[in-house]
Parts: structure tokens; C-alpha cells; sequence
């Protein structure tokens, strides 16, 4: 082991000697991948060691105990930092089915092979991907917003299920955040529902170093971030210098004294601290390059050679510090939880089932079934009765709208809001914060609920990294989005949809589902409750669509398998096929039927989920879509990308190649072809060419 200089020992500190551990771990990894960021991770240092080593409930051989608190790296291109810490701390690695492996989470040949195909350590931490990652971060912000979700649902569930002597969860989170992510609107959307709702629970740790990767932060951010979150409502603390980690301690057990506000921790660091290239935009975006890695351990006093140093006593030190107050904090929780599970056996069977990612046995029966109807109902309106149907059977249910839910039909009836004093409700109302109602629902798939989240679909583009971030994590959140076509009618282009469809289906692991008629939606929701690896985009319509008979056509049930036939050719093989989703489905099985009254052998094909349907075999997809039939029209309210793949070079699509307009629905229809008489003009063009 090379030896250290007494300037590593010049405090005396085993503190400083961890701290400074991370900073050379990070150091290093960065450097021997030439990729990364060395500064941050170098600057919260300090920060890191002391939450995780003074204050940080948290079990390193059971990190996936309910009750620990979260550590949340909103700033994640300092990953090395997350992955120095979980390394020291000697946290356990956990499989998918939460059973421990005997491995480490991250060892020390993880963090040498940092950036590296297939590694633990990816140049931004990755849930799933590594133990002790609790959000994916990297996109600034989206930790913030997650962060909020973990708090909230830390309330929900001590609201549910403590009781008098059984305070099972008292968790709080903790969030390294930066000026990036201060510059990023989520974060002030996050921040701002996160004071109205008082979650005391929540502590932001601001690292204001002044850096961004264009240079100084004076070229595009000078506000008072302080006063911002004052009037946001929260606890505002400062600590001067991240090096004071006696300050910081001071500051975190002011937070943790505090009941009636979130805590922002303003922390002033100078990046790359100790690096002759302090403050530089090189100590942030990039490797130090190797005689700037010697010249600042030199400064430690580290051995300029030494390369992923961690001195004798250094992790048993900083482990045992974390274990040492997480152990038996965990042991005496699963103590109580058993004798919990004698005194309230219904709600720890619930809690069993949360853990498990498992939904409450039984809600399946409760979703209603539609009779035929020509008039029918919204699927917005179809939507909301199934909602209704099964909250009282999902306790893990918790959701809302961004300020639409009269639109969009998702508040559950008879429930109470979810606010400060009562976190027992059951409608959450995220307020006009599109953006951060999808991260903080990230957030509360990550604490074990099932959210749902309510807009309409035209404001999929203020929440799409969030959805794309649900699909990389593979968590079951449910997307609500209604309005979802030129059916918005009067509204105008700026609220009819054209390219969203396209783009959410672009999106891989989102299973995008536009149900065409009650039953269709009363089926989608099941499918994607049953979801457990999977986000889901709902599409629903503001128009009434005709609920169809189900005794004449085929069952609803065929949506779970994304595509199926719904009416079929009499007398033999089809001719043409007609594809439909959403309200425009039963405009198409109309066109069948005339067509048929005229000799044409014409098939209904509904494809309410292309995600599901390419999951099937390709034996079922050909029997939906037979390769021989050529002749095809796809039928949508929206743009015609993807649609290619479906209908072949003979066919063609009725869809949206232009914005809308602002008018009644039945002049858009009428202005863009969305009527069953061109329907069959159409389908009758392509039979011809198909010849």
C-alpha cells in the first residue's frame, strides 16, 4: 500500500482521509476512461461523506429495506461520486428479484471499468442497473422532480398504514442538486408543489458553484436562488463552504428538526476543490488529463502514482459508520413490522404486495363492462368510470391531473385531495406543472404506488422526458392524455394533436394504447395495471364514440394483444383490410359494413397498441394482417408516420398531414376525410391498385 504524506493527516481526520478517498476514486476512474466529470464529484465530497456517514438511514446489506432514507444524485453526470460512496459504504448487491448475490454493489474493478460497455458504473447512475441507485438521473432536474415523488409517497404510505406504536415509514430523502438543475423549469415546478404541500420529509442540497459547462454561470443565471425557494415555501439554510462539514452537519439537523417545510441547503463549493485547475470548465466536462491528476494529489497528499487508492481503514470506517446506525435501525423496523404483521395482517399482506410490485388480488373483477350503445361515451368518460371502478381495490392508486381533471375524468369520486394535513387522500393535484407531474410520478413508481398522471395528449411534449425516463426505469406509471385528436374541435391546432401519437410510439418500452370504444378502455386499463416493467400512454378522445355490440364483434379482449380482428370477410378471404384506433374505429367498422352490404369481403382490424402487437409471434400478426391481402387503409386521426409498416405500398392512410383548424368536429371530419364515405372511396382506390 503506498504510503500517505502528512498532508493527508494534516486535520488528524479519518473524515478527510474519506473524503479525500472519493475524490481520488473519482479522479481516477474519470482519467483512465478520458470521459466524465471529475470537479463535481471532487467538490461534494465533503457533502456526500457527511450525509451518508452521519446522517443517511440506510442498511448497505439490505438496500432495499422500505424505511431506509433515499439519496438522490440529481446531478448525475457526477455519477463517479454515487459510485465512490455505495463502493465505501460496502452496500450489497441486490438481483431483480431483490435477492442478494454475495457480490458488492459496486467493487473496485466497477469503478475502474467506469463508462465501459456493461458496466455498474455508467456515466450516469442507472436504476436497475446498479444497487444503490435509487433514480435514473442525467437529464438536470429530473432527480429534483423524482425526489418530490419519493417524499410524497412516504407520506401517502405512512398515512395508510402506521399506526399508534407502528410508525412503519418515516424515510426521508436526500437530493445533491446544482445549478443546472436550478436553471432546468422542472425543478421550479418540482420545488413549488413541494412547498405547497409542506413535505418536511424533503431535503434539497444545493451545490452553487457558480459553473456550467459554457463557463461562468454570470452568462445566463444570476437570480437569488435562496429568496426563489423562500417564496416556494421552504426552509432556506446556507452553509459557506462544502469543505465545513461541521457547518452542513449543522444545517442537516436543522432539517431533520423541521416539520412544516422541505429544506434547501444552499452549499458554496469551488469545483475540481483542490485541482490546479479549480473552477475550470476542464475540471467539470472532462478528464483532468494525467499531470493535473499528480499535481492535485500532490496537494492531498496522496501518492502521485497511486491510482484507485483506498487506504487501510478507510471503507471499514465509512461502512461501519453507515451500518452501525442503518443495521440496527433496519433490524428493529423488521422487528416491528412482525409484530405489525400479527396486529394489522391485511395491510402487511398489502405491504408484502407493494414490495412485490404486485397489485391488491381481486381489482381485476371490479372493471366494468359496457353495453352496446350507438350514442357511447368519451373515452375520457369510459376511462374515468373504470378508474373509479378499481381505486377502492388499489390502495397503491395515487394520482391526479395537471389542474384538468374535470376534462380529463381522472379524480376519484368521494375521495379526499391529497394535501399538507392530509396525506391520506387520494386525488393529487399537480397543478398546471405538466413537466413535473411526470417526474414526481416517476418518483412515486420508485417508492412502491401505482400513480397516474392526467393532461391532455397535446401537452405530451412538456412531459416527454419524464415518459422516456418511466420507460428506461421500466416503471408501471400510467400517462392519462385525453383530447387526443382534431376532435378537440373548436380549440384549434394549438390543442389538436398531430405528430404525439408517432412520437410516444417511438418511444421503446412505452406501450401506447388508443382504445377505440368503452370496452376497448375498460380492457387498456387492465393491461396496463397488469403492467409491472412497463409505463403506459393512455389516448382518449373528448367526443362521445359508440360503444360497439360486443356479441356481434369481437371481444375487447383482443386489445391485449395489441391488434386483432375485429369484424371478418364473409365468403372467404379478405380483399381489403380496414385499420382503426381510437374514435375513428367505429367510423371504420361502419365503412365495413356498407362494404359489405355492396359483395366487398372487408375486414376490421383494430390496432389500439402497436407496442403489444409486435410482441406477438409473427404466425398471429400475419393471421391479423395477412401478407397476401395488400389492399389495406389505416384510419387515424393523427399524423401518418409509422403507418407505413401496416398498410404495405399498396395501401393508404387517412390521416393528418397539415395542423388542424378551429371549428366544429363535424366540419374537421368532413374538411379532412374522416368520414365513412371516404373510407370507402379509399378502401375501394386500393382494392384497384392492389389488382
Amino acid at each position: 500500500m503506498p504510503e500517505l504524506d502528512q498532508n493527508a493527516r494534516e486535520d488528524g481526520s479519518p473524515d478527510r482521509l474519506a473524503i479525500d478517498t472519493i475524490r481520488t476514486l473519482a479522479m481516477d476512474a474519470v482519467q483512465k476512461a478520458n470521459s466524465g466529470h471529475p470537479g463535481t464529484p471532487m467538490a461534494l465530497a465533503p457533502v456526500a461523506h457527511t450525509v451518508w456517514s452521519r446522517f443517511l438511514r440506510y442498511d448497505p446489506t439490505a438496500p432495499d429495506w422500505p424505511n431506509r432514507d433515499r439519496f438522490v444524485l440529481s446531478v448525475g453526470h457526477a455519477s463517479m461520486l454515487l459510485y465512490a460512496v455505495l463502493h465505501l459504504a460496502g452496500v450489497r448487491e441486490i438481483d431483480a428479484d431483490g435477492q442478494p448475490t454475495g457480490k458488492p454493489a459496486v467493487s473496485l474493478d466497477d469503478i475502474k471499468q467506469f463508462r465501459q460497455l456493461s458496466s455498474k458504473t455508467p456515466g450516469h447512475p442507472e436504476y436497475r442497473m446498479t444497487t444503490g441507485v435509487e433514480t435514473t438521473t442525467g437529464p438536470l432536474g429530473q432527480g429534483c422532480g423524482n425526489s418530490v415523488g419519493m417524499a410524497v409517497a412516504e407520506r401517502a404510505l405512512g398515512a395508510r398504514y402506521n399506526r399508534d406504536g407502528f410508525d412503519l415509514f418515516h424515510h426521508d430523502v436526500y437530493v445533491l442538486c446544482g445549478d443546472g438543475d436550478m436553471m432546468e423549469g422542472v425543478s421550479g415546478e418540482a420545488a413549488s408543489i413541494a412547498g405547497h404541500l409542506k413535505l418536511s420529509n424533503l431535503c434539497w442540497i444545493y451545490d452553487s458553484n457558480h459553473i456550467s459547462i459554457e463557463g461562468s454561470t454570470d452568462l445566463a443565471f444570476d437570480e437569488d436562488v435562496g429568496q426563489r425557494f423562500q417564496a416556494y415555501g421552504w426552509n432556506v439554510l446556507h452553509v459557506d463552504d462544502a469543505n465545513d462539514i461541521e457547518a452542513l452537519a449543522q444545517a442537516l439537523e436543522t432539517f431533520r428538526a423541521t416539520n412544516d417545510a422541505p429544506t434547501f441547503i444552499i452549499v458554496h463549493s469551488v469545483i475540481g476543490w483542490g485541482s490546479p485547475r479549480a473552477g475550470s470548465e476542464k475540471a467539470h466536462g472532462e478528464a483532468l488529463g494525467e499531470d493535473n491528476v499528480r499535481a492535485t494529489k500532490k496537494a492531498y497528499g496522496w501518492p502521485e502514482d497511486a491510482q484507485f487508492l483506498v487506504p487501510d481503514g478507510v471503507a471499514e470506517r465509512f461502512g461501519g459508520a453507515v451500518a452501525d446506525r442503518g443495521k440496527p435501525a433496519r433490524e428493529e423496523w423488521e422487528a416491528l413490522f412482525a409484530r405489525y404483521r400479527t396486529a394489522f395482517p391485511q395491510e402487511a399482506a398489502e405491504i408484502d404486495e407493494l414490495r412485490r410490485g404486485k397489485l391488491h388480488n381481486g381489482w381485476q373483477q371490479a372493471i366494468p363492462s359496457f353495453d352496446a350503445d350507438a350514442k357511447g361515451l368519451a373515452s375520457r368518460d369510459s376511462s374515468g368510470k373504470v378508474i373509479n371502478a378499481v381505486a377502492p381495490h388499489l390502495p397503491a392508486l395515487l394520482g391526479g391531473a395537471a389542474d384538468l381533471s374535470p376534462s380529463t375524468k381522472t379524480d376519484i369520486k368521494g375521495a379526499d385531495s391529497f394535501e399538507a394535513g392530509n396525506y391520506g387522500g387520494k386525488n393529487l393535484h399537480f397543478g398546471v406543472r405538466e413537466h413535473a407531474m411526470g417526474s414526481i410520478a416517476n418518483g412515486m413508481a420508485l417508492s412502491y404506488l401505482r400513480p397516474y398522471t392526467a393532461t391532455f395528449l397535446v401537452f405530451a411534449d412538456y412531459m416527454r422526458a419524464p415518459i422516456r425516463l418511466a420507460a428506461i426505469m421500466e416503471l408501471p406509471v400510467v400517462f392519462v392524455f385525453t383530447h387526443d385528436s382534431i376532435g378537440v374541435g373548436e380549440d384549434g391546432p394549438t390543442h389538436q394533436p398531430i405528430e404525439h401519437l408517432a412520437t410516444l410510439r417511438a418511444i421503446p418500452g412505452l406501450d401506447t394504447i388508443r382504445p377505440g370504444d368503452a370496452n376497448e378502455v375498460a380492457v387498456a386499463w387492465r393491461v396496463a395495471l397488469e403492467h409491472s416493467q412497463e409505463p403506459t400512454a393512455l389516448i382518449l378522445s373528448r367526443q362521445a364514440i359508440p360503444t360497439l355490440d360486443r356479441s356481434k364483434y369481437a371481444s375487447a379482449d383482443g386489445l391485449e394483444r395489441g391488434g386483432y380482428i375485429l369484424a371478418d370477410a364473409e365468403g372467404g378471404a379478405p380483399e381489403v383490410i380496414l385499420i382503426g384506433t381510437g374514435s375513428e374505429l367505429p367510423m371504420v367498422v361502419e365503412a365495413h359494413e356498407r362494404l359489405t352490404a355492396e359483395g366487398v369481403r372487408s375486414r376490421v382490424v383494430s390496432l389500439p397498441s402497436w407496442y403489444l402487437f409486435e410482441k406477438q409471434d409473427r404466425a398471429y400478426r400475419e393471421s391479423v394482417l395477412p401478407p397476401g391481402v395488400m389492399a389495406r387503409v389505416a384510419v387515424e386521426q393523427a399524423g401518418s408516420m409509422g403507418w407505413d409498416r401496416y398498410v404495405t405500398s399498396y395501401g393508404a392512410t387517412i390521416t393528418m398531414s397539415t395542423f388542424g383548424a378551429s371549428a366544429p368536429l363535424a366540419k374537421l371530419q368532413e374538411k379532412y376525410g374522416f368520414t365513412v364515405d371516404n373510407v370507402m372511396k379509399v378502401a375501394r382506390d386500393v382494392m384497384e391498385q392492389a389488382k
